[in-house]
């Protein structure tokens, strides 16, 4: 099997976890169809399906940490809390988290089991315990999950804001982060 082989049936899984069909069909079979490998190869790299989705839920971490530390501009250990959750409004409104990120993390927090990716790595951008103002905190802990709701809105296509609105209800969220 090629060495690309890993990471061909990691977007292949992602890719099903983004399709518009309803629920993620994140199994052997569709994931080898899609990655245009055997059932055999998928197994190989990952022997049972939580395997295969904990790599996936590390597979989008890692690329939505990636996007963060690129609109944050300096190393996360020198960010403030409110840099931080800057970075994460700014990627959710840059269309960077999507359907299939959703369905992966949603089945990932189905299972605690499976969820330690995202805790591990989210924990680390989200956490407030560095802010010692109650109020700071909760206006930096409204605008994460304002941001939260904004990305499922528009991942889901249920009561995503207009067009119109999505801008100020963006520049709202990053004036939380002042």
């Amino acid at each position: 099997m090629r060495p690309s082989s890993k990471i061909a049936i990691l977007d292949a899984a992602f890719r099903l976890a983004g399709r518009d069909e309803g629920s993620v069909e994140i199994t052997f079979d569709a994931t080898a169809r899609e990655a245009g490998v055997t059932k055999g190869g998928v197994l190989y790299h990952f022997p049972t399906r939580d395997d295969l989705v904990i790599a996936v839920g590390e597979y989008v971490v890692h690329r939505v940490e990636e996007a963060m530390i690129a609109k944050l501009g300096k190393p996360l250990d020198q960010a403030t809390a409110a840099e931080r959750i800057r970075a994460y409004i700014e990627v959710v409104a840059a269309g960077r988290l999507t359907r299939a990120d959703l369905a992966i993390y949603a089945e990932c927090l189905a299972n605690p089991a499976l969820s330690g990716p995202w805790e591990t790595t989210m924990s680390r951008w989200l956490t407030l315990d560095d802010v010692p103002d109650a109020a700071q905190r909760a206006r930096l802990r409204a605008a994460h999950f304002a941001a939260d709701g904004l990305w499922v809105a528009e991942a889901t296509g249920v009561l995503a804001p207009a067009r119109a609105d999505r801008a100020r209800i963006v520049d709202q969220l990053l004036e939380l982060t002042r």
